[in-house]
């Protein structure tokens, strides 16, 4: 099912996210206006590793897990819940999901597309502008965290297991 709505609670749950942050208010009416609302049920996919990629989602009901592939097995990377997003690398690169993430519960989320940010754009290049540029932040803080991890495994640590994403200060 899939609806289109601008409530006062789905503006209030961008404005708190970092990727929204500094955002007016009548554009982020107007980018979920524009954006999808789209349900599925535990156990199914919001996306799957390898599928096309044109949009992000933000969780507003239920919770998430991040998956990656690996020799024809699924491995849990992380969990998440309301307030989180996942996708927004799609809005960046438009390269394949390089994850899948199945809904652990059943789940509602807000699409926002590379169309809807491309009308954005058109309309308002500062405000696009600024959510490009808090998306690439977002995709940096979690590069780091990664990296942080990885070095800590490389160094040997055997209790180095990633948790949530952080989150900006």
């Amino acid at each position: 099912m899939a609806e289109r709505t601008a409530s006062p609670a789905r503006i209030e749950l961008l404005q708190g996210m970092p990727i929204f942050g500094a955002i007016r208010e009548d554009t982020l009416r107007r980018l979920l206006e524009r954006s999808r609302s789209v349900s599925v049920a535990a156990g199914g996919y919001f996306c799957r590793e390898g599928d096309r990629a044109e949009s992000m989602f933000v969780l507003d009901a239920g919770r998430v897990e991040v998956l990656k592939n690996w020799q024809q097995r699924e491995f849990v990377l992380h969990h998440l819940g309301v307030g989180d997003c996942f996708g927004e690398m799609a809005l960046l690169d438009l390269a394949p999901r390089s994850a899948s993430v199945r809904a652990i519960e059943d789940c509602r989320a807000i699409e926002i597309g590379a169309a809807d940010l491309l009308q954005l754009f058109e309309h308002d290049p500062e405000q696009f502008a600024l959510i490009q540029m808090n998306i690439a932040r977002e995709v940096c803080r979690r590069l780091r965290a990664t990296d942080e991890l990885l070095f800590r495994i490389s160094m040997g640590e055997r209790n180095a297991i990633a948790g949530p994403w952080p989150r900006a200060a």
